[in-house]
């Protein structure tokens, strides 16, 4: 598949749930809010007298909603762009998307993500309470703002499956998104094809299934997904 630059998406509106109208981009009229989902865990609730994260093996807490907020999130990223590190071992992966609102079916302009995963091993930066990462230090984790027209777009690597309890955990990414005026969404993405999503009690009922594309570049490739997001009015 060839390349597609930003300014191809805009003027083709391809991005899947962009519609054609006389004010621009425009939210199809089908397209119903992105999930919200709740969750009772608490990063402070990991930190021992210290302030190190006492974090334990994800599998002891169990989710009421088709995704949960995991006990590795962290608040306070850095604003960037790519989530991994220079070099970082495991399949490059390129997400992109855009922020919408329900009420209005327009981009959000003043949007704001949070996006975490584990690394190609399937390891989060907070799994080993005997090394936990210094403070400041944000490890597979970013904060990232929508341009004029409510696009995002970050780069990363497929995050690894890790096992759970006696399953296993599909491949999947983070998502916390806020703007003024709309609902707190917490959710994640899987990735189609991924073997251990029928088994996962989250991703088998989840509709946030991204199918990703191969993208030749420099002699090279890399995979990219789409994922629009839906903001509910407060």
């Amino acid at each position: 598949m060839s390349r597609v630059n930003r300014r191809q998406l805009f003027q083709h509106s391809i991005l899947g749930l962009a519609a054609a109208g006389s004010g621009g981009l425009v939210l199809q009229a089908e397209a119903a809010p992105t999930e919200a989902t709740e969750d009772v865990h608490n990063y402070l609730d990991f930190l021992d007298k210290n302030g190190i994260p006492q974090v334990q093996p994800a599998g002891t807490w169990k989710g009421s909603h088709v995704d949960i907020l995991g006990p590795f999130y962290l608040p306070g990223a850095p604003l960037r762009g790519k989530i991994t590190s220079p070099l970082e071992p495991g399949k490059p992966l390129v997400m992109r998307g855009r922020v919408w609102a329900f009420d209005k079916r327009k981009p959000i302009v003043n949007a704001l993500l949070d996006v975490w995963q584990a690394d190609a091993e399937g390891r989060y930066d907070m799994t080993s309470p005997q090394n936990p990462p210094e403070w400041n230090e944000f490890r597979n984790r970013i904060r990232l703002g929508v341009d004029e027209t409510g696009y995002y777009e970050f780069e990363t690597i497929r995050p690894g499956a890790y096992g759970i309890g006696n399953g296993t955990r599909p491949s999947h990414i983070h998502y916390m998104v806020q703007a003024a005026g709309y609902k707190k969404l917490v959710t994640q993405i899987y990735f189609k094809g991924d073997p251990f999503i029928k088994s996962d009690p989250w991703a088998s009922k989840s509709n946030l299934i991204v199918e990703t594309v191969t993208i030749k570049e420099h002699g090279g490739t890399y995979q990219q997904g789409t994922f629009d997001i839906v903001l509910e009015k407060a």
